[in-house]
């Protein structure tokens, strides 16, 4: 078990608990899940159309003898202006399978070097109103602009309040424990969690 430190919205410590996110690091799972993410976040949506599918170039251009020009037998083949487009994109789903045990290893893993980092905080959230001035503050308390935070509910007031006060902080992000990936765990400087959202992630990656 792993120490982390407990801060209320002013960044003062008022407690600690224990963490299970202790592991060593599995880089190459991280790797496999976090390519796995990033082309499932590709649209695939590219398309072009076929010498078949262009309209137009029912008839041919030109007489076959006589011109003085290649023969030709459509305007609308790929190599002429406005013709059809040889080998190229079509429509294309980039998803890669990942298994769910991998895929919580990779998360856990990723938790993990956060810890190892020093990159992890709990937050003791009891935010009653919306104000960014206090999450600015915050920020500057754990000298680090990037900043993931990860709340349990966003129904519960408090966690729509942290929400609220720190959508338009440049840089911060806030999800849900539904939403944590390796992408934004390694992407963000430090990950900020709630005590409740340090509960579940345990309970469901213990």
């Amino acid at each position: 078990m792993t120490t982390l430190n407990i801060l209320n919205v002013l960044g003062e410590q008022v407690g600690t608990v224990e963490t299970i996110f202790n592991i060593e690091p599995n880089k190459s799972v991280m790797h496999e899940v976090l390519t796995a993410e990033l082309a499932a976040a590709r649209q695939g949506s590219a398309s072009t159309l076929k010498k078949g599918e262009v309209r137009g170039g029912g008839r041919k251009p030109f007489k076959q003898k006589g011109t003085g020009r290649a023969r030709q037998g459509s305007i609308r083949a790929p190599h002429m202006r406005g013709g059809g487009v040889t080998f190229g994109p079509k429509p294309r789903d980039f998803d890669k399978k990942v298994n769910k045990k991998v895929r919580a290893l990779a998360i856990k893993s990723a938790l993990s070097a956060k810890v190892l980092n020093s990159e992890m905080l709990v937050l003791d959230n009891n935010l009653d109103s919306v104000k960014t001035k206090n999450m600015v503050n915050f920020m500057d308390k754990i000298d680090s602009k990037k900043v993931l935070f990860v709340v349990s509910d966003f129904m519960a007031d408090s966690d729509w309040n942290l929400y609220l006060s720190s959508r338009n902080i440049k840089d911060a992000m806030i999800i849900d424990i539904t939403e944590v990936s390796v992408y934004w765990l390694l992407k963000q400087e430090k990950v900020v969690l709630t005590k409740e959202a340090l509960a579940k992630l345990e309970e469901v990656l213990a």
